[in-house]
């Protein structure tokens, strides 16, 4: 079964690596969705796929790449399927 998680991950999460990070864990999982930067310092990501993968990408986005310092993870309402592939969006401004 396909599932879509929307999550913004805020902390220290811009300036190091998290875009980067996210989109290759995410390729690791076959996963769809995308990752972007926000203009309040947030990151905010989109998941589709495996359940459980799914559920493990969103585990691992509340440690974060090595640098990242999490310190919430919210889960949104999902906007419709990405899709396939993963991509890094430009910043939301």
């Amino acid at each position: 079964m396909r599932r879509i998680v929307h999550l913004k991950i805020e902390g220290r999460v811009q300036g190091v690596g998290f875009r980067i990070w996210t989109e290759r864990e995410a390729a690791r999982r076959s996963l769809d969705g995308w990752v972007r930067n926000c203009a309040d310092g947030s990151v905010e990501a989109l998941f589709a796929g495996d359940e459980q993968a799914v559920q493990s990408m969103a585990q691992a986005c509340r440690r974060g790449p090595a640098h990242a310092i999490v310190a919430s993870v919210a889960e949104l309402d999902p906007p419709a399927d990405p899709g396939p592939g993963f991509r890094v969006l430009p910043t939301e401004r």
